[in-house]
């Protein structure tokens, strides 16, 4: 698996080894050059880094993790975003 992290060391996507991930100094490009899958606007070289070669923690979900030193670490202030929903 690959991780993408921001300046902070969170982990806010995930890939499989094989999917295609290009950091640019304007943004992020998901998927095939030819036939990209997504485009991440808000991050780019300056704000992101790649990690390669991760083992997905089985729980992930975006931003709940940070990715320092080569191990996950719970992010201390994660609140669901799903439990948040329910409650509207």
């Amino acid at each position: 698996m690959k991780t993408i992290v921001c300046e902070m060391n969170c982990s806010k996507y995930l890939f499989a080894d094989d999917k295609q991930v290009n950091i640019t100094a304007d943004h992020i490009e998901v998927g095939d050059p030819a036939n990209l899958d997504f485009i991440i606007g808000d991050m780019n070289s300056s704000n992101a880094t790649l990690i390669e070669g991760v083992t997905e923690p089985d729980d992930w979900y975006g931003c709940k993790y940070n990715y320092v030193n080569g191990a996950w670490e719970l992010c201390p202030d994660w609140v669901d975003p799903r439990l948040e929903e329910n409650q509207v």
